[in-house]
């Protein structure tokens, strides 16, 4: 692959382990003229970004530490216009470069960077003292006070990129921490957030991102998602050289022939298929910087990816993050939440959470309890992604598992709900959760429409017969004129059984009169084609309301159909009652 520039960067190693640093700071602290006097690459590589002189986009280095590790440098924008793209610099990265402006001290994006840092779990770095050239001493002591405040236990260098001041002392400080910094990438399925894409002629496009997990070959098979797009590696760079196979950690430009350069972007995964969950839902352990109320809308941050959500509340720690558009992530991944500022962030206890609220299935997931003790269903993949492996001691339905002891306690209550029903319709409404389908199927009810009913369940009056026969009687001395009913599944049943015929919302009619003014209207229709309902008022002898209902009910019964202001036969009219 012909070179990428900064796209194809290697990360270092200490010792086998990978590393890449990130730079944090305020605009004009001097971010990216410290990683050009570090690495001898300048990470504005956009033509607007040196006409402006400021950084707009994630800019990348390699770095050469005294010991001979190589770290990687990820440069990221100052301004608060790209606090974004600050995030989806910072999510790849193991140890942290904060950069203050000696003169000017800690900035609102200083603390904002810092406490995304923080957010992410990055706690381990150097904090750069820069233009030291450009004040006196007892300024830059007042700065590096308070930058031990602001980031205690973290060492703190003094440097001037224009005359060299301080960046050997800078080179230790950064080798010094990467050799005790843990990495955070595991042995998982391969799992890349993109940051950049582009083309390279012969090469077709090309992706570049930290390996989160995993490794990536020549060769293999892999999906784009959100999108669901399989694709084939042709080749894997890292730091310029063609590798065999990346790992994780590394920092690696990936070929996919036959696919367009817009059909990947950055926010997108390229993963092993099927093994990360695509979801419009994370359940999280909420960390809060300012109060996320109930329903608060964010953006939500994952990988390089960030889309607009709702948070639900699950109690003071939990929180559901309804996402506008599917993101991918997996158990544990850290999460930014930011609206103009960031409000806070967490961490993920499950990847593709069912819609209901359930604050102790979540307490049982953050401590990784998904045995037997499941109180509702949750999905397999899920679980599968909490435990490592196959889950044992449970049920299953579908995607589904639970606890055979919340089945039971779940057809139980069910039972006592519909046993408790109207004998006129001894049926509930169908469960809506999202599980309800799969599991319905495992228990012994039977599913009539909307309602969940006992086998071979039929409705019966039960004592209200005396009830019954009053208002069938209202209704059929009413005649042509309806009559208003209280109770609607009392109405429902006598209309099954032709002991009358229901009108409009609430209303209904005796039998034979409604067989009276069905006749006269197929009559009028026959007779002239059309009938309109001053017409059908006056031949029925009903009033306006009663006239409207019955020629509603024929439209709905499919006898006739309306035609401006009349109402004409269908073509599948006939004779025939249909009530």
């Amino acid at each position: 692959m012909p070179d990428a520039g900064e796209a194809c960067l290697a990360t270092t190693t200490t010792g086998s382990m990978p590393l890449t640093v990130g730079t944090a700071g305020h605009i004009d602290h001097g971010k990216t003229w410290l990683v050009r006097a570090l690495t001898g690459k300048d990470t504005d590589r956009l033509p607007e970004e040196q006409r402006r002189g400021i950084s707009i986009d994630l800019g990348y280095a390699p770095l050469e530490l005294p010991d001979g590790r190589r770290l990687s440098v990820i440069d990221v924008p100052g301004h608060e216009r790209f606090v974004r793209t600050m995030v989806a610099g910072a999510t790849g990265i193991d140890l942290f470069l904060l950069v203050i402006d000696a003169g000017e001290g800690a900035r609102p994006q200083t603390r904002e960077h810092l406490a995304i840092l923080r957010l992410l779990g990055i706690e381990q770095g150097v904090v750069a003292l820069t233009k030291v050239d450009a004040v006196d001493a007892d300024s830059a002591d007042l700065a590096e006070e308070e930058a031990r405040e602001l980031v205690p236990g973290v060492e703190v260098v003094r440097v001037s990129a224009r005359t060299g001041a301080g960046l050997d002392e800078l080179r230790v400080a950064l080798a010094r921490v990467a050799g005790s910094v843990e990495q955070r990438r595991t042995d998982g399925p391969s799992r890349l957030y993109v940051d950049r894409s582009f083309s390279v002629v012969g090469f077709g496009t090309v992706v570049t991102g930290t390996l989160w997990s995993g490794s990536i070959g020549a060769g293999d098979q892999l999906r784009i998602e959100p999108a669901g797009r399989d694709v084939r590696v042709r080749s894997v760079q890292v730091h310029d050289r063609d590798v065999d196979r990346a790992g994780p950690g590394q920092r690696v430009a990936v070929s996919l022939p036959g696919i367009e350069r817009r059909a990947v972007a950055r926010g997108d995964a390229l993963v092993a298929p099927g093994a990360y969950p695509t979801s419009y839902r994370l359940d999280v352990v909420l960390e809060e910087i300012e109060p996320i109320g109930q329903d608060a809308r964010v953006h939500v941050h994952v990988g390089t990816a960030h889309v607009p959500a709702r948070v639900v509340r699950l109690g003071e720690r939990f929180a559901q993050l309804r996402l506008a558009a599917p993101m991918v992530a997996a158990r544990s991944d850290r999460v930014i939440l930011r609206d103009e500022t960031t409000l806070g962030g967490g961490w993920v206890v499950d990847p593709s959470p069912p819609r209901h609220r359930d604050e102790v299935r979540l307490e049982l997931l953050e401590r990784g309890e998904v045995a037997a003790t499941i109180d509702a269903p949750a999905r397999l993949d899920s679980l599968r992604f909490l435990t490592g492996g196959a889950i044992e001691g449970v049920e299953r339905a579908g995607p589904w598992v639970f606890s055979a002891s919340w089945l039971a306690a779940y057809e139980a209550g069910l039972r006592a709900r519909i046993v408790a029903a109207d004998p006129i319709d001894p049926g509930i409404p169908v469960p809506a959760d999202d599980w309800a389908p799969d599991v319905l199927l495992r228990l012994p009810f039977e599913r009539r429409g909307s309602k969940l009913y006992l086998p071979d369940a039929v409705a019966t009056l039960d004592g209200r017969e005396a009830e019954a026969a009053a208002l069938e009687q209202e209704v059929t001395s009413a005649g042509v004129h309806a009559t208003k009913v209280a109770d609607d599944d009392l109405a429902r049943f006598l209309e099954v059984r032709r002991r009358l015929v229901r009108l409009g919302d609430g209303h209904a009619i005796g039998v034979d009169a409604f067989e009276v003014a069905k006749d006269v209207l197929l009559a009028e229709c026959r007779a002239e084609g059309r009938i309109t309902l001053a017409r059908f008022r006056d031949l029925v002898g009903a009033g306006r309301r009663d006239a409207q209902l019955l020629l509603e009910r024929f439209d709905a019964d499919g006898l006739t159909r309306r035609e401006g202001e009349a109402r004409v036969l269908r073509k599948s009219a006939t004779s025939t009652p249909s009530a």
